[in-house]
């Protein structure tokens, strides 16, 4: 077994004064030099080990040119300085000598350093900053991935933290847009019941900032995020662009990483934004009983303290969502921000009210809603609802097949293996084109009744081998009464259902149920005359003789 060197003079030392062993036999007894055991009795610590000068024989000829570069560096413009991989390129273009780039990198790393002193530049430090209670903040985005019903997108976490208490609020959204942003801030002024009363420290993100006026602390701002700060009653400070300005806010800046790989780590599986959210407010209550570093009280105790320092809040709440009027166009869309969502087709050319917050469009004909969709994070995307197209598809069935709306609906699985099946048999016994019409009709049958009975009702069809849309729906209309539920979406609750245990009462009279007799084979013909009206129009003819 091997021993440290400290370990070895120790040793050396208790076998010197306990039994007065010689250095020789010290020497022979642990296999080391005499010269070490010599260093081991004059001194019980070892002498820290030397480490050698690393040289680079291969960069020394180019040693004096590279200090002059970065001599001249010191009063270039920031962005026109030698990097270490220019500093490489030259070397090659000037003296066709080509270095490794980590021998030139590590060169360059140290003596810009030394240089940098040489020529009295002040070292850059920081000061540890005073928060008063109820006075600052600090906001941020960070980037967080999330499986969402079963596929994974990357989302965007909003932190706002209490510069003196560490009292953070997040949310999440898909996108960290001007309403991603100012939904956050109405949510963390809403959770924290007040208003910092000093400065909330931004970096110069786009929902906020237009324009950085060059080499001052002035920015150009939104005029939605101007009314918003406004109406709030804090003052925001935008940092240093680009690292720099990092430090100027780094308790948020740590918060968000923090909050990451605590609480959104593993990746998190919700079917929601809405069922996240909810979790985030579970974890910061955690959060509460949490000290920061080296602190005394708890964060939720500080927040205790700061509370009262908080400004009140306004009556109501700061609108964040935005109008649009766009037209509808001929495929039955309308384009916001870039993204393309349906409506339905009766309103194609028509112009539509949309109102978009970070996570929902909402469209309105007047004062009626007529479509709700997800908000897409992205540019160029499109989110079609199968629907909306029906219309159209009863004049034009063999449009369904290829469709985009079809595609998406199998993705999202509203349109599920039963409507497959039934689809499939309508097809067989009726052609391609009346058996697509007949699944269009089935389809509209989801507009008056819910999914599951429906599906109900296709599963009771496909089992008796017809492809009536009657069929379909009086079967989901007896799946939603045996649930206990209404019928049809917009009829009013039905009261519970009887127990079925309960006896029928003998003195009522009892009802057959023939449907499923009827249907388990195909119904026959109806060959019956149709009625004649003709002595219906004498009568008519007579009471008018009569009356005059």
């Amino acid at each position: 077994m091997s021993l440290s060197k400290q370990e070895l003079f120790d040793r050396i030392r208790r076998d010197n004064w306990q039994q007065q062993l010689s250095i020789r036999a010290l020497s022979k007894k642990y296999g080391v030099h005499r010269r070490l055991v010599r260093e081991a009795l004059a001194s019980p610590v070892p002498k820290p080990r030397k480490r050698p000068a690393r040289t680079s024989p291969r960069m020394e000829p180019y040693k004096k040119t590279v200090d002059e570069w970065l001599r001249a560096d010191l009063e270039a413009p920031r962005k026109q300085r030698h990097t270490a991989k220019r500093i490489g390129a030259r070397l090659q273009e000037e003296f066709g000598v080509a270095l490794p780039y980590t021998t030139v990198r590590d060169f360059v790393t140290a003596r810009r350093r030394a240089i940098a002193a040489e020529g009295g530049l002040p070292a850059e430090g920081f000061l540890v900053r005073h928060n008063a209670p109820g006075a600052d903040a600090e906001v941020d985005f960070g980037e967080v991935w999330v499986d969402l019903a079963g596929q994974r997108v990357k989302c965007y976490l909003f932190a706002f933290r209490l510069a003196y208490s560490g009292r953070a609020v997040h949310r999440i959204s898909r996108s960290c847009g001007q309403q991603a942003f100012f939904e956050g801030h109405v949510h963390a002024l809403s959770v924290l019941g007040g208003v910092p009363a000093g400065q909330v420290r931004y970096d110069n993100l786009t929902p906020a900032v237009r324009k950085v006026v060059f080499r001052s602390r002035l920015r150009e701002e939104n005029p939605k995020w101007t009314a918003l700060h406004t109406f709030y009653g804090f003052t925001p400070f935008y940092c240093e662009p680009g690292l720099r300005g990092a430090h100027e806010k780094g308790g948020v800046e740590g918060q968000v990483g923090y909050f990451r790989r605590n609480y959104l780590t593993p990746v998190p599986r919700v079917q929601t934004l809405e069922d996240l959210n909810g979790q985030i407010a579970v974890f910061e209550e955690r959060e509460l009983q949490r000290r920061i570093g080296s602190r005394i009280r708890t964060i939720g105790q500080d927040f205790a303290r700061e509370a009262p320092h908080l400004l009140p809040l306004p009556a109501d709440a700061f609108e964040t969502a935005m109008t649009f009027q766009p037209r509808v166009d001929r495929y039955s869309r309308i384009t916001v921000k870039m993204c393309s969502y349906s409506v339905p087709v009766r309103f194609i050319d028509h112009k539509v009210t949309v109102h978009l917050t970070g996570d929902l469009l909402v469209v309105f004909a007047g004062r009626r809603e007529i479509a709700r969709h997800a908000r897409l994070a992205g540019r160029g995307l499109e989110h079609l609802v199968l629907d909306h197209y029906l219309e159209v598809l009863l004049r034009k069935p063999g449009a369904l097949d290829r469709s985009e709306a079809l595609h998406q609906a199998r993705a999202e699985g509203t349109f599920t293996a039963e409507h497959e099946a039934f689809w499939a048999m309508a097809q067989r016994q009726l052609g391609e084109i009346e058996g697509t019409k007949a699944l269009v009709r089935v389809l509209l049958l989801h507009r008056h009744q819910q999914h599951a009975d429906v599906l109900a009702g296709l599963r009771a069809a496909v089992d008796l081998g017809t492809c009536s849309d009657d069929l379909v729906a009086l079967e989901a209309r007896k799946a939603a009464q045996a649930a206990g539920r209404a019928p049809t979406v917009t009829a009013t609750p039905t009261p519970p259902a009887a127990d079925p245990t309960e006896l029928p009462d003998p003195q009522l009279p009892q009802v057959s149920h023939l449907t499923p007799r009827r249907l388990a084979r195909s119904l026959p013909e109806d060959a019956r005359p149709l009625p004649r009206l003709e002595q219906w129009d004498e009568l008519l003819n007579l009471r008018r003789k009569d009356s005059s």
